[in-house]
C-alpha cells in the first residue's frame, strides 16, 4: 500500500487554503440542504436543473475516463487538458447544485420498497464520497500545477476512483429519482 508523504513546508499553506474552502464549501452545503429553509416546493423556476446536473457529471466522469487513458498512454498534454475538463464540468455542477437547492429544496424518493433502500445507499455513498473528493481534487491540482508529479501521482491514485464514483452516481442518482417519479 503506498502512503502519503506529509506535505513539505512549503506547501503546508496551500494545503491548509484547500482543506479551509473545502470545509466551508461543505458547511454552506450542508447548511443549505438542511438549516435554510427551502422554497415553495412548488417552485417552477429552472427546473431542467437536475437533468443537467446529470449531464454535467456524465460528461465529467467522460473526462476523468479520457483523462485516465491518456496518462495510461503517456500523452500527458492531452491528460492535462482531459482532467482541466473534467474539473470544469465538476466546477459547472458544484454551481448548478447549489442553485438547484436554493430554487427547489431537497428532493425525497417516493413510495418505500427494496429500489428505495438501494437509491438511499448510492446517495449516502455518493454525498460522503463528495465530501472527501473536493479536497482531494483540489489538493490533487495543487500538485499537478506547481509540477510535484510524484506527489500528484501518489494523489491521484486515491483522487481518480473517489472522484469517478461521485460523477457516477451523480448520474445514477438522478436516473433513480426521475424513474421513480415517471
Amino acid at each position: 500500500m503506498t502512503t502519503l508523504a506529509a506535505p513539505s513546508s512549503s506547501t503546508r499553506p496551500a494545503i491548509a487554503a484547500i482543506l479551509a474552502i473545502s470545509a466551508v464549501a461543505t458547511l454552506f452545503l450542508f447548511w443549505l440542504i438542511y438549516i435554510h429553509p427551502a422554497p415553495d416546493a412548488a417552485s417552477k423556476q429552472l427546473t431542467f436543473l437536475p437533468a443537467l446536473n446529470a449531464l454535467l457529471n456524465g460528461l465529467s466522469a467522460s473526462a476523468l475516463l479520457i483523462g485516465f487513458t491518456f496518462i495510461r498512454a503517456r500523452r500527458i498534454s492531452a491528460h492535462r487538458k482531459s482532467m482541466i475538463t473534467a474539473f470544469i464540468f465538476s466546477s459547472l455542477f458544484l454551481v448548478c447544485y447549489i442553485a438547484n437547492y436554493a430554487l427547489h429544496g431537497e428532493s425525497h424518493y417516493p413510495g418505500h420498497s427494496l429500489v428505495r433502500t438501494i437509491y438511499l445507499g448510492i446517495l449516502v455513498s455518493h454525498v460522503l464520497l463528495s465530501v472527501v473528493a473536493l479536497p482531494l481534487v483540489l489538493v490533487t491540482f495543487f500538485f499537478a500545477l506547481t509540477r510535484r508529479i510524484p506527489t500528484h501521482r501518489k494523489i491521484a491514485r486515491w483522487t481518480f476512483p473517489i472522484w469517478l464514483y461521485v460523477s457516477v452516481t451523480g448520474v445514477i442518482v438522478y436516473a433513480m429519482l426521475a424513474a421513480a417519479r415517471a
